[in-house]
């Protein structure tokens, strides 16, 4: 039993929660409701949280995993493709159907779709580093023509690629990765494929490596650390390994309140916290109350950078919303 007198100190990451591709991506459903009303489609989970997707169920979201998921009596409903990213195949088909669609693509994806397209233009193969099955790399992968784009996990899988040419290669990763786990795939193809060309900028997006530098600045000094995010969140679950690499002896992954795990924690009395990129403010303070209501808990924020990045919503949407702003 954890007695309530007990002192928790709380070390909270900055930066954390939510970036700019994210807050895009929900800002642009929620328009998109006030413009055009409900329902809105949105092709599967905008951002990987449940709390935000259920938010949004709420005021008339519909998620689906597929276009002909959509009744053909509302093909002129508005079809939102998530912050991920999408095959192309998939506006080709909304096209077919005469179906009205807006990307919501965060533009950091955006850009290593258009930067593995123009490797390919070269007449250069792809080889993408990421994971399997995860949204976004289905969508950089769908840029391509499936023979020219090669996916790689790990260095193992580095060592065991076989490419028709290694001297026309280039690679491009997912924006969500562990930036150090990257760096040793980035060096493994280096040494196998000296020719290989990598991306004019780092794949890796700004949120991602701020939430990781912070973790790691704080995981030494933490008893345990909670990240907050949902299972299905890549960069939540890369924080996770971060902290336990970075000399935190317990790292969680917490999706609200409800999921704190009591049990591990009673001893501790430094506690880190941090949010993933698609984990909205309300979370986190949620879980420091309910932490209240068990230890003595005192907060202290630890800034490592400020982040002033914002991605404009499409021009449609502003236009409505400046034309209400003058009403």
């Amino acid at each position: 039993m954890i007695k309530t007198d007990s002192p928790l100190k709380i070390i909270l990451c900055a930066p954390r929660g939510f970036c700019a591709g994210v807050d895009r991506a929900i800002q642009i459903v929620e328009k998109s409701l006030e413009k055009y009303g409900a329902p809105v489609y949105v092709r599967h989970e905008i951002v990987h949280n449940k709390f935000v997707v259920e938010t949004l169920r709420s005021k008339g979201a519909v998620f689906i995993e597929e276009l002909n998921e959509i009744p053909e009596n509302h093909y002129d409903r508005p079809v939102i493709f998530s912050a991920h990213g999408v095959p192309k195949s998939v506006p080709a088909d909304a096209q077919k159907r005469n179906m009205f669609y807006i990307d919501a693509t965060c533009p950091l994806v955006t850009k290593v779709h258009y930067e593995a397209a123009r490797h390919h233009k070269m007449g250069l193969d792809i080889i993408l580093i990421g994971h399997t099955g995860h949204p976004e790399v289905v969508g950089t992968m769908g840029q391509l023509p499936e023979d020219s784009v090669f996916l790689v996990e790990t260095v193992e899988d580095v060592e065991r690629l076989n490419v028709s040419d290694p001297t026309k290669l280039a690679y491009c990763s997912q924006t969500t990765l562990s930036v150090d786990d990257t760096s040793a795939i980035v060096e493994a193809l280096r040494q196998k494929f000296p020719a290989i060309i990598g991306p004019s900028r780092e794949d890796i997006c700004y949120a991602t490596t701020n939430r990781q530098e912070a973790v790691k600045a704080i995981a030494p000094n933490s008893d345990a650390l909670f990240v907050i995010g949902s299972p299905n969140s890549s960069n939540s679950n890369r924080l996770v390994e971060v902290a336990k690499s970075y000399g935190c002896p317990k790292a969680f992954l917490v999706q609200d309140e409800s999921d704190i795990p009591w049990d591990r924690i009673a001893d501790i009395r430094t506690l880190g916290l941090t949010a993933g990129a698609s984990a909205p403010d309300i979370l986190i303070d949620n879980v420091i109350t309910a932490l209240g209501k068990n230890f003595e808990v005192k907060v202290e924020e630890v800034v490592l950078t400020k982040e002033n990045v914002t991605f404009n919503i499409p021009r449609l949407l502003r236009e409505a919303e400046e034309q209400h702003d003058v009403r």
